[in-house]
């Protein structure tokens, strides 16, 4: 990783990135302080990960990291250099997401991408999750508007679906 700036003023220092980001190889320019949220939101456009607690407790900023959900909100962007990286964007009409609206699973809708993005990643780890899998995984996100009922039926909705080979409303 190069570095332009004084290097003993690491926080003004900028760096070159390499990302996959939903499939697509993208490259671009962060402070060292940067964290992989505003990278994402402010570099790439994507807005999907929303800054909620910025502390990593609500989950909102949920991404997929190698397939792992990740706090994006906790992570520099230049430890995602040559990562892979998948947000809400990337995961446009998945079965999570359709179970998401199909159970109305969400009210405001703030941190239903991390909720669907979340859910993606148990899936996609846990294809045969049971009810208490998804529950646990669901604590490390959080929603001030609905019950988790709904996401959690939305979860095993879309888990059917995969299972089924099928969109999410098949069957249901």
């Amino acid at each position: 990783m190069n570095v332009l700036g004084n290097a003993s003023s690491n926080s003004n220092a900028i760096y070159p990135l390499e990302m996959e980001v939903n499939g697509e190889q993208r490259w671009l320019w962060v402070r060292a302080a940067e964290t992989l949220l505003y990278a994402l939101r402010d570099h790439l456009g994507l807005t999907g990960c929303k800054p909620g607690c910025e502390n990593g407790d609500c989950g909102a900023c949920t991404v997929l990291l190698n397939g792992v959900p990740m706090k994006s909100c906790l992570m520099l962007a230049v430890e995602a250099d040559e990562q892979r990286i998948i947000t809400i964007e990337g995961l446009k009409n998945s079965p999570v997401q359709e179970a998401f609206v199909l159970k109305q699973a969400f009210q405001c809708g703030y941190c239903t991408s991390g909720f669907i993005v979340n859910g993606h990643g148990l899936l996609s780890a846990h294809s045969d999750a049971d009810p208490e899998t998804i529950r646990l995984w669901l604590e490390s996100n959080i929603c001030r508007c609905t019950s988790y009922e709904e996401i959690h039926k939305a979860i095993m909705t879309a888990q059917a679906a995969k299972k089924e080979g099928g969109p999410a409303n098949e069957g249901v």
